[in-house]
């Protein structure tokens, strides 16, 4: 029973997964919460690739056929040590910043991100690209992923934690704004309230989606032999996935 698994830190990675059967939708998806051990954005790299690796044998002995790691800290920090470690295809998430600079009018990108997306090599790379033909200007989400987990995606409380990260890069005049971790699009109303109509937000998922399905096809990858649909699993207690399950 072939499928494709799927894994974040908690959450966030549904947002990632609603793209992906946005355009595979004859597919079957096991989708793995770590929320036992979320978030991820503040823990060492060798905790990081750990974790990475517990749950990719896992999925494995489920029969996944690829593995997306929708997860930006688990990419930037843990996808080049499973590539190398296990023969099946992984893609990844990589902050949107290429788009983000086509698209800028003022000048100025905003990165909101993790602070493990934010300080590693992968992500430094990437915007050390563009450096010299825009400004990048990056804000920690601070809290975010916790109003996630915690289904707390509106109200004053939320929109408080939102508007302390996301005000300084509006400030510093960025009007694209890349969304550097896959639990923010659950706060994407909140974040278009509070930042003029003229702020665009970018999310890297539905080219993520594109390159599972190319990744597919040149591997020469059958669709999966069971019935079409999503396995939930989790480290630790499922009502919020399943909650949040229900809104993609």
């Amino acid at each position: 029973m072939a499928s494709i698994g799927i894994f974040d830190s908690g959450s966030g990675g549904l947002t990632v997964l609603r793209e992906i059967r946005k355009i595979l939708p004859q597919e079957r998806f096991i989708y793995w919460s770590d929320n036992a051990h979320c978030p991820y954005g503040e823990k060492t790299a060798a905790y990081i690739i750990d974790r990475s690796r517990a749950i990719v044998e896992n999925l494995l002995s489920r029969g996944v056929q690829a593995i997306v790691v929708a997860c930006n800290t688990a990419t930037a920090t843990a996808i080049a040590t499973l590539r190398a470690e296990y023969d099946i295809p992984f893609v990844g998430m990589e902050p949107a910043v290429k788009p983000a600079v086509s698209g800028t009018r003022s000048g100025v990108v905003g990165v909101l991100a993790t602070a493990g997306t934010l300080n590693a090599p992968k992500y430094l790379n990437i915007k050390g690209q563009y450096a010299d033909a825009v400004r990048i200007v990056e804000s920690v989400g601070r809290g975010f992923v916790e109003l996630v987990e915690s289904l707390e995606l509106d109200g004053p409380h939320a929109e408080s934690v939102v508007r302390a990260s996301l005000e300084p890069l509006l400030a510093a005049g960025a009007d694209t704004i890349v969304l550097g971790c896959t639990h923010y699009p659950f706060l994407l109303p909140l974040m278009q309230h509070i930042a003029p109509p003229d702020v665009t937000f970018i999310d890297p998922a539905p080219a993520v989606a594109r390159r599972l399905r190319d990744v597919l096809s040149e591997g020469g990858i059958p669709a999966s032999d069971a019935s079409p649909g999503v396995e939930l699993l989790s480290s630790g207690a499922d009502t919020t996935l399943k909650k949040l399950f229900e809104l993609i």
